[in-house]
């Protein structure tokens, strides 16, 4: 008598390798989707840690694409809150005591590093330190 041993986990669909593959992929593919993953690839590519794997008190290191900025009246404290999407998740970027920052606008490639915080129920990185990526990266 043998036992199996665990269950191997089950592994995302592969993507298709060959150039046709990919194109009818494309073809059939939500476009959210696919831009989600080529995201992810990006965040691969540069060592940087998906905002799904972040948690409470890590510095870290992420990349991705600012998918809203908003900034805070006069009247109030100046404050920039920016949310950087990787393709796996959202974290927020606040910069306090700045009223603008030249370059943080939506669409624009982000790598940002800080330790996360959580606030409200969201992952936020407070005063992080940051790149702006060139335009069309």
């Amino acid at each position: 008598m043998t036992s199996a041993g665990p269950a191997a986990p089950e592994q995302p669909a592969a993507r298709p390798r060959s150039w046709l593959g990919r194109l009818a992929r494309r073809l059939v593919t939500d476009a959210e989707q696919l831009d989600a993953e080529d995201l992810q690839e990006d965040v691969d590519r540069s060592g940087a840690k998906p905002v799904a794997k972040c948690a409470h008190g890590q510095p870290v290191t992420v990349t991705g694409r600012l998918r809203s900025v908003v900034y805070t009246p006069k009247e109030t404290v100046p404050t920039v809150h920016a949310e950087l999407f990787d393709g796996s998740g959202s974290v927020y970027l606040v910069w306090l005591g700045r009223r603008r920052i030249s370059g943080i606008e939506p669409g624009r490639m982000v790598t940002a590093r800080g330790r996360v915080a959580e606030h409200g129920g969201r992952l936020v990185i407070f005063n992080p330190w940051y790149e702006l990526r060139p335009v069309g990266a």
